[in-house]
């Protein structure tokens, strides 16, 4: 498969194992994920605990590294990166938004969502940062909230506000762990609402859940057991 030929891809897998070794025991967290996520298209990755999905999420943001097989993001390798290649891909490509907020309380919403743009490596100037922020704020309908701090909004707010600062830098993917974990049912469901109306708007997104409710919000739908990929006949690649 020629991985730079097809601009659709957001990032693919093929063939991906994640081994964790101590001196007694060797896990197989992950066995031969072969997986394409195009631009635009909006997938879940459920299943019970302990089946990887964590293990596969840390791989599909560069926080940790295949034991074998290839991983591409837009068509460039990233299976052998070091760890700085890595931080600066993540930092340029990937959106996180994770259970617990990870927002910093001493900053200002707008400082919030403004930090991964200072620390990018194209250093935006201030006016294309405050362009930027504000029209990621008015995405996710918080532009009213700039100049709060984390503390003083609700779950749901908080939650919001990192889903802007998730897309500020305009990454090919948006990783999405666990998103409604610290929510109550309404702040979920107006959070998933949010990602579902990015996603309309043409934001790729990587979810995993363990809700299957929100799985099936999801176009498309794989599940994970022990390691391996239970349906995603859509997804897999052709060796």
């Amino acid at each position: 498969m020629n991985h730079n030929k097809n601009e659709t891809i957001a990032i693919s897998m093929s063939n991906v194992s994640k081994v964790f070794q101590t001196e007694a025991l060797e896990t197989h967290a992950l066995t031969d994920i072969n997986l394409a996520i195009n631009k635009g298209d909006y997938v879940s990755i459920s299943g019970p605990s302990g089946c990887g999905k964590s293990t596969l999420l840390s791989l599909l943001g560069l926080l940790d590294m295949p034991t074998s097989g290839q991983y591409f993001i837009e068509g460039e390798d990233v299976s052998q990166l070091s760890l700085d290649q890595a931080a600066e891909t993540r930092n340029s490509k990937i959106g996180f938004i994770f259970q617990s907020f990870n927002l910093i309380d001493e900053l200002s919403v707008f400082d919030n969502v403004a930090l991964p743009l200072r620390y990018h490596r194209d250093k935006p100037n201030a006016e294309t940062i405050k362009n930027r922020v504000n029209e990621c704020l008015a995405q996710v309908s918080m532009t009213h909230r700039t100049s709060h701090k984390p503390n003083q909004l609700s779950g749901g707010q908080q939650q919001r506000i990192a889903i802007a600062r998730a897309l500020v830098t305009d990454p090919a993917i948006l990783l999405v762990d666990e998103p409604t974990g610290n929510l109550d049912s309404k702040s979920g469901d107006q959070v998933m609402d949010v990602l579902a109306k990015l996603n309309e708007n043409g934001t790729t997104i990587c979810m995993v859940t363990h809700d299957p409710r929100y799985a099936d919000m999801a176009k498309i739908q794989l599940k994970l057991l022990d390691g391996a990929i239970l349906t995603a006949p859509s997804l897999q690649i052709a060796n």
